[in-house]
């Protein structure tokens, strides 16, 4: 059965089995035989507090102990005989907290405190005061109640440990996965990129032997081969070492934008807001959205200026990526991989991004990233 959707909150429960115990206790006490006068009124008291005590079970497992065993005694001494079921469960909520050596300690102490209130306050034989210590606290019920805490915190600890089992064996299979895609990217496309790389070079060093003009299309091949050289090196090596710190973030801005000068792009960067160290996550994301808005702009927008606009707010990180070219609201371009892969990246840390032609003709990325403080 399903019981997920009806568990009880722990403060609710706890709540239950103290008014219960209390409930109890009084009962008990009662209904049987009973002092009369103040002892009667204060006896009831300490049977009411002992099963309230219960509320502080689990952030206080040991002080609950004493006072529990406190108010037994107590109301042993004002005559009552009633089994101590609420030392009984703080002994049970002790032993599943890890408390086995305070909880032996104490109920050693009340087992001998308690025959000697009793010969101290009853009149009659020793073996009356016994039987009266015995009514309010026996041995088996004193060792069932820590056997059962012992069990249920053995159980719990099995299930942290299977759990933490899984957890290692998930990691495993990322760390196998990670370095079969970094086998993958490996052979699949670093001869690819070397091949570009170096053709372009040998084209660019050509042209400039025999005094010939490089064409700037010549030229940006060759930038764009050494970046996606130097880009397919970090990644492998972040997924081949598990490296949490990304190769690129929002210190590396600057450098886009001087790239995107030295393809003839009018490009500005703008940082506004105090500034604050932001998650990894973050700046890795907002330097691959200023990556893909600058590429995008340079390739496809024939546009000759791009502003890139970078705000520290208090919980967040905005980007906007501006520029002149060629797109109106009537003639927007499609979305293209790079911009679904954005899109992805921003959806993943809870942002928004909004990709699409401005007002008069243009296009403007805007994203914002939430941000978690970490200084």
């Amino acid at each position: 059965m399903d019981t997920g959707r009806f568990r009880v909150p722990a403060g609710a429960m706890d709540w239950a089995i103290a008014i219960s115990v209390a409930a109890l206790l009084l009962g008990t006490g009662l209904s049987g035989q009973r002092p009369d006068g103040e002892r009667e009124l204060l006896g009831a008291v300490l049977l009411a507090a002992g099963g309230m005590a219960l509320l502080a079970r689990r952030r206080a497992p040991t002080a609950v102990l004493g006072v529990t065993g406190a108010c037994a005694v107590g109301y042993a001494a004002m005559g009552f005989e009633v089994l101590a079921v609420s030392y009984l469960v703080a002994v049970y909520g002790a032993v599943r907290a890890g408390r086995r050596a305070s909880t032996v300690a104490t109920s050693v102490a009340l087992l001998a405190v308690l025959p000697l209130t009793a010969l101290a306050v009853r009149d009659g034989p020793p073996r009356e005061a016994f039987a009266q210590a015995r009514n309010v606290l026996e041995i088996a019920w004193l060792i069932a109640a820590f056997a059962a805490g012992e069990a249920l915190r053995q159980a719990e600890r099995r299930a942290d440990d299977a759990e933490r089992t899984q957890e290692e064996t998930a990691q495993r299979r990322a760390d196998e996965e990670r370095l079969h895609i970094a086998r993958e990217l490996h052979d699949s496309l670093t001869h690819q990129i070397s091949i570009i790389k170096v053709q372009s070079e040998v084209a660019v060093h050509l042209a400039r032997r025999r005094g010939e003009e490089v064409p700037e299309a010549l030229l940006a091949i060759q930038t764009a081969g050494r970046e996606a050289t130097r880009e397919l090196r970090a990644t492998l090596e972040a997924l081949r070492n598990d490296d949490t710190s990304p190769p690129h973030s929002l210190e590396h801005v600057p450098d886009l934008v001087e790239r995107a000068r030295s393809m003839g792009l009018d490009a500005t960067l703008t940082i506004g807001g105090q500034r604050h160290d932001v998650p990894d996550a973050v700046g890795r994301t907002a330097y691959r959205i200023v990556q893909e808005a600058l590429t995008n702009t340079a390739r496809h927008a024939h546009a000759t200026t791009a502003a890139v606009r970078i705000e520290y707010l208090p919980e967040a990180l905005t980007i906007q990526v501006d520029d002149d070219g060629k797109a109106t609201p009537e003639n927007a371009p499609a979305p293209g991989l790079g911009l679904l892969g954005m899109r992805e990246r921003v959806t993943a840390l809870g942002g928004r991004l909004r990709a699409q032609p401005r007002t008069d003709h243009g296009f403007t990325v805007q994203a914002e990233l939430p941000v978690e403080r970490t200084s």
